[in-house]
């Protein structure tokens, strides 16, 4: 303690320099936290966008279906749908049909992606239909109600009551035709989804592709992302044996949206690595200015019996303190950012005239944060170490001050 009360009053004979050093220290601290904790809630609003559109949590596949799409990789869910849907931490259970096709009406035709869905699992859960009204929703999973992308729906020069044909190939070659009627206009805010989206009943999809009762996906969405590692192998042990039908995870069948993410997470490193430089140089500037100013006065402590040990500590005490200091302030004002930043967040909507899209996956424009409470610890405590790894030059030129030369030190 005594050491402790010693390098507090030391830090304060030259208040400025303390005071710019702590600012430094703390605002460095603060952006570090209340930006991460932005984009762990961005993220995370990314994650559960992209899974509850996409391939859910936990996907379900035939083969390499996620990455080759090869139609003739359909399986047979039997009770599957039922079975996994029973699992505790699974919220909902989406098995989906997807075949390229042909869509056509009286003036144009476009290439299409045709999505059988089940409409009242899907609704709720996907936010490409969180604007579809009820009476726009697909009636039932064998009609031939359909929903079509926005920019889709103009370029056939179509609308809604309109009917249009689809046209695919089914298993054996032949070319198959289905005419469709126009329910209703999905809008997700991703320019190629909107043209080429087509989306129908499932049994429809799969009726159209002439593989009755079978899907291509199912898209597990989980109660929480904590419950992937858990729910993961009880859902594979509901799978039959022999490997052909396996689990996959939203990283694994979402690369693009994976890989974006870590992209910008390593950005983020970077920043980080630069904002703990200039933490550690603002830490040795200032211990080191400190142990300059008073040679002399270490001199004549020398002299009257102490040791360069002692000097060494007094200067390790100091960093100590001031990292104490400025790790507390800065997780202070970092707590304060993030408060602000979770509850009110920032709103980009003034700025962009589209919806923000990021790693094939649409995200609200007001961009809020989500607390990360092991990652502000972390931080703090890097920074207290930093400070007392950028006080070892300082303390070592402390200690081996020779105490005649330094008592002439003008």
């Amino acid at each position: 303690m005594e050491f402790l009360r010693l390098a507090w009053k030391n830090l304060w004979r030259n208040r400025r320099r303390t005071l710019i050093t702590l600012a430094a220290i703390s605002l460095s601290v603060m952006l570090t936290q209340a930006s991460h904790n932005l984009s762990f809630g961005v993220y995370a609003q990314m994650i559960d966008s992209g899974v509850r559109a996409g391939s859910g949590h936990l996907t379900v596949y035939r083969g390499d279906y996620a990455r080759s799409r090869k139609e003739e990789l359909s399986f047979d869910p039997g009770t599957l749908v039922e079975e996994i849907a029973a699992i505790d931490g699974v919220a909902r259970v989406l098995p989906r049909v997807y075949l390229p096709a042909l869509a056509q009406s009286s003036r144009e035709s476009r290439g299409v992606l045709v999505t059988g869905v089940d409409p009242p699992a899907e609704t709720g859960i996907n936010p490409f239909l969180k604007k579809i009204v009820a009476g726009e929703m697909i009636g039932s999973s064998d009609g031939r109600d359909a929903l079509l992308g926005s920019r889709l729906l103009k370029e056939l020069k179509i609308s809604v009551g309109s009917k249009f044909v689809v046209t695919l190939q089914g298993p054996d070659g032949d070319l198959l035709s289905e005419l469709l009627r126009v329910r209703g206009s999905v809008e997700t805010g991703i320019k190629d989804l909107d043209g080429s989206l087509v989306m129908v009943g499932r049994q429809r999809a799969a009726a159209m592709a002439g593989i009755p009762g079978r899907v291509h996906e199912l898209a597990v969405i989980l109660q929480g992302r904590a419950e992937e590692e858990r729910v993961r192998p009880l859902l594979e042990a509901l799978l039959p044996p022999g490997g052909e039908v396996r689990v996959l995870s939203w990283e694994e069948a979402m690369p693009n949206l994976a890989n974006a993410i870590k992209l910008d997470y390593a950005s983020q490193r970077v920043i980080f690595i630069i904002i703990m430089l200039i933490v550690t140089i603002g830490v040795v500037n200032t211990l080191l200015m400190s142990v300059m100013e008073r040679i002399r006065e270490f001199g004549v402590i020398l002299a009257l019996g102490a040791t360069p040990g002692r000097l060494r500590r007094m200067v390790l005490a100091e960093a100590l303190v001031l990292g104490l200091v400025a790790m507390t302030l800065g997780t202070l004002l970092g707590a304060a950012l993030t408060w602000y930043l979770v509850e009110y967040g920032i709103d980009l909507r003034s700025l962009i005239s589209e919806s923000l899209e990021f790693g094939g996956v649409v995200f609200d424009p007001v961009m809020r944060a989500a607390w990360d409470l092991t990652y502000m610890v972390r931080i703090a405590l890097y920074v207290l170490a930093l400070s007392l790894l950028a006080s070892l030059y300082p303390a070592r030129k402390a200690a081996r001050i020779a105490p005649a030369e330094a008592m002439r030190h003008v």
